[in-house]
């Protein structure tokens, strides 16, 4: 029994987060457990067919540096990382600011995504070196009991509950395509439980769009074969934001709606601490 109070929930995953929801569900189906109601994944990787900019670091030489860095028991810093997403993108994450900044002596404008871009987090060394040899680097995720987590063979295939698989077009961290190869992993044996729709913007930007704003647009098209293009071909744009799609989604596979608790926790598992946590106010080192 979840800590819901549910037999079942409608689980999401954002980006490294699906890929690793995934994993979890699916080391979930090779013991014989079903926890979720719906699966959505938001430019998520199950197939690293094209890793997109950051294929710049994935090599062996790379990989086998950071492997005797802090492949057994070292930390991958949260500032590498800021670091390294930053200069996938130099013009718009670091060269309009020298200009403006030092050369012009200009205060650099507020700006809402590049403060979530700058808040890193640490991750353990082992997992983050397994992470980019054998996702990134070898891409055998997608291959059925190749890879073994938590005492689990791992089979992505087993995997058949109902999916919102989003993807946003001008995406250089999950190329859009890629995320679009996970309908060919999910409901393999039930290819209608899928559901893709392709979003426009970036890997944040397109994912952060409330309907409110009326920005942007997304496309569909119910018919997913192996082909992208092809799909895309097909496809009909929206204006506006997919968040409308994706309440429709989600609608199909949720229960009754209830009244939201008075206050968090219950006899049994007690609140911790107000939200958001105090995680997020502590900074990586």
């Amino acid at each position: 029994m979840l800590l819901s109070g549910q037999d079942k929930i409608n689980a999401l995953g954002f980006c490294v987060g699906g890929t690793i929801l995934s994993c979890a569900l699916a080391v979930l189906a090779a013991r014989g457990e079903d926890p979720v109601a719906s699966l959505t994944l938001l430019t998520a990787f199950l197939n690293f067919l094209d890793t997109g900019a950051i294929d710049v670091y994935i090599d062996d030489v790379q990989i086998g540096m950071r492997e005797q860095m802090i492949g057994k028991s070292g930390l991958m810093a949260g500032r590498d990382f800021a670091s390294a997403f930053s200069s996938l993108r130099p013009n718009d994450l670091l060269w309009n600011y020298v200009e403006s900044n030092y050369l012009k002596g200009e205060t650099p404008q507020a700006f809402d995504l590049l403060y979530w871009n700058a808040d890193s987090t640490n991750l353990p060394g082992p997992m983050f070196c397994y992470y980019l040899r054998h996702m990134y680097l070898e891409n055998a995720l997608k291959e059925p009991g190749k890879l073994t987590i938590a005492g689990e063979k791992i089979d992505l295939y087993k995997l058949n509950m109902p999916a919102f698989i989003y993807a946003s077009r001008e995406d250089h961290i999950v190329p859009w395509a890629s995320a679009y190869a996970s309908t060919s992993i999910l409901n393999a044996r039930k290819p209608g439980n899928n559901r893709f729709v392709l979003g426009a913007s970036g890997h944040i930007a397109g994912v952060i769009n409330p309907p409110a704003k009326k920005k942007r647009s997304y496309w569909t098209n119910d018919k997913i074969g192996a082909d992208p293009e092809a799909w895309f071909a097909g496809a009909v744009e929206h204006p506006g934001s997919w968040w409308t799609e994706w309440s429709d989604f989600l609608s199909r596979h949720a229960g009754k709606q209830v009244a939201a608790p008075k206050k968090a926790g219950s006899a049994k598992y007690k609140a911790i601490e107000p939200a958001p946590g105090r995680y997020v106010k502590v900074r990586a080192e």
